[in-house]
């Protein structure tokens, strides 16, 4: 399947930010538009960042950063100002499962994710406010900031035309996104096969994980309504996954945190997207470079060679 121009140009700048985010001493530049409520309940909160550096007048393309899924808070990739002649980028901040949990709902993740596509409607209803094209949206996260982004994408377009809500009224459509050290499914038997070993995403769906994998059967109802490797199909867009571990553990990193951030939830998830003709791009240490460009996991290389790629699209 080939990405075309937009596709190609939102998911450059996406793996910008990802090496960004590599950088533990990148500042944060203060937002344009702060703490925007993009719904009814305190955590539904957007950052908003607007290109200050650049000729360009806009409506510029948007990056959507996704945040915490355990705990409230604001998604950060790192130093936006690199891409001040390229892109805004909007941090994301949902409700969390904890919310859910503490609200009593059955399926917790159910927050998070309505969240995710909410923002998504949120920033394209009020693209023309705030100077941003509606028509080139990115998700994108880092490590438990995947799960909304991906989900987003292979959910397919959750517009309501009948809503009484202009919000929800708004199409989910998004151009592509993509996933840094990341999970891409809440099925336990999934991720176990993909992972062997590893334990996650709990009280996602309303239960500790040993009680989701042991009841998985009658769980399967509610992973096909919100996990995104259920819910992908040919009609996803391009899917870009990025890890600086390579599928052997780095000796100064636990067992346990390895499980969670292998490159093998990216080849899992690549194999699926590769069966139900979807475009999906991984890249690690080791792995052959895909698509983007030569050196993914070299910051100055990578910074270098997408800097170029986006100022010539």
């Amino acid at each position: 399947m080939k990405t075309n121009v937009k596709s190609l140009r939102c998911c450059l700048i996406l793996m910008t930010l990802f090496c960004l985010a590599f950088k533990s001493d990148a500042a944060q530049p203060i937002p344009t538009f702060a703490d925007i409520s993009y719904g009814p309940f305190p955590h539904q909160l957007l950052d908003i960042y607007i290109p200050a550096q650049t000729k360009k007048p806009g409506p510029y393309p948007v990056v959507m950063w996704f945040g915490g899924i355990w705990k409230s808070s604001k998604g950060t990739a790192g130093e936006y100002h690199i891409l001040a002649d390229s892109c805004a980028v909007v941090a994301v901040e949902m409700r969390s499962m904890t919310d859910a949990t503490d609200d009593k709902v059955a399926v917790p993740i159910s927050y998070v994710l309505l969240d995710a596509r909410r923002a998504v409607q949120f920033v394209r209803l009020h693209a023309k406010e705030y100077n941003l094209n509606p028509d080139k949206i990115a998700t994108g996260g880092s490590s438990q900031g995947v799960l909304p982004a991906l989900y987003v994408a292979c959910a397919g377009d959750k517009a309501n035309p009948r809503s009484n809500d202009a919000v929800e009224r708004m199409s989910t459509k998004i151009t592509c996104v993509a996933g840094l050290i990341g999970q891409s499914s809440i099925d336990p038997k999934v991720m176990q096969e993909w992972v062997p070993g590893v334990e996650w995403g709990a009280p996602a769906l309303g239960c500790t994980f040993a009680e989701s994998l042991a009841k998985r059967d009658q769980l399967l109802p509610i992973i096909s309504q919100w996990s995104p490797d259920a819910l992908l199909s040919k009609d996803a867009p391009p899917i870009y996954f990025i890890n600086n571990w390579g599928l052997t553990k780095p000796s100064d990193v636990k067992e346990k945190t390895y499980l969670v951030h292998s490159p093998q939830w990216a080849i899992g998830f690549q194999k699926l997207a590769q069966s139900r003709g979807a475009t999906c791009y991984v890249q690690f240490p080791g792995h052959p470079p895909e698509k983007y460009f030569d050196e993914p996991l070299s910051k100055v290389g990578a910074l270098s060679n997408l800097s170029a790629a986006i100022n010539q699209s």
